[in-house]
């Protein structure tokens, strides 16, 4: 790829990605709304401290790399930004998910990113999440995802965004793409689906936790 980004300048990305499809109502976001979903403490690793200089001057990074937009709405005073990412790399609604997903939350293993993405784009199945991982790895003007090597004690694989650059690991050690779910017999399938509900639950309650955030910043 020849763009590269700053980890400043995916989670400003990812959020807009996010923000879109979750608050269309509020979209596109104004300066000091994206600095909120910037600094979120849910559904955000790491979670960061950017003040507004810096994602103003992170928008100016992303404007010039032809990945966001300055909007000017006639009756509104302040400016409001949105991202282009689907002029720039053409992905599916799927593929945007992970992206949004990994630029926010870091690397994900493919039940996580199920669990994960509810808000984004419905995934039907594992088997869709891999297929999708694959197609991101696969692409010409990519590859935009790697599988990372698998942690001790874990059953799957995680993988990573490549829009910062490469991810340094050990490439002896890169596990091959695979099904989330085969021939490992039925005991480790039913493993495999309660780690996907945890997901999806850890998912729900951080959402929840982020509702409630907000409605407490309404009092301060």
């Amino acid at each position: 790829m020849e763009i590269v980004l700053s980890p400043v300048e995916a989670r400003v990305l990812g959020c807009l990605i996010e923000k879109e499809v979750t608050t269309p109502d509020y979209y596109p976001l104004s300066l000091n709304s994206l600095i909120n979903a910037c600094n979120q403490k849910s559904n955000r690793d790491p979670v960061m401290n950017l003040d507004e200089p810096t994602v103003a001057n992170t928008l100016f990074e992303l404007r010039q790399k032809k990945l966001a937009n300055q909007v000017n709405t006639i009756g509104y005073r302040i400016s409001k930004f949105e991202h282009t990412v689907d002029q720039a790399f053409d992905f599916s609604d799927a593929e945007l998910a992970v992206m949004c997903v990994l630029m926010l939350r870091g690397p994900q293993t493919p039940g996580e990113i199920r669990g994960r993405t509810g808000r984004l784009y419905e995934f039907t199945s594992p088997a869709e999440v891999e297929d999708t991982f694959r197609a991101l790895a696969e692409r010409e003007d990519g590859p935009f995802v790697v599988c990372l090597p698998r942690l001790p004690g874990k059953r799957e694989s995680r993988y990573a965004h490549l829009l910062c650059g490469e991810v340094e690991i050990d490439e002896e050690s890169l596990v091959p793409f695979a099904p989330v779910v085969g021939a490992a017999g039925a005991s480790e399938a039913k493993l495999d689906e309660l780690e996907e509900k945890f997901a999806i639950l850890r998912s729900e309650f951080d959402e929840l936790k982020q509702k409630f955030d907000s409605f407490v910043t309404q009092f301060e």
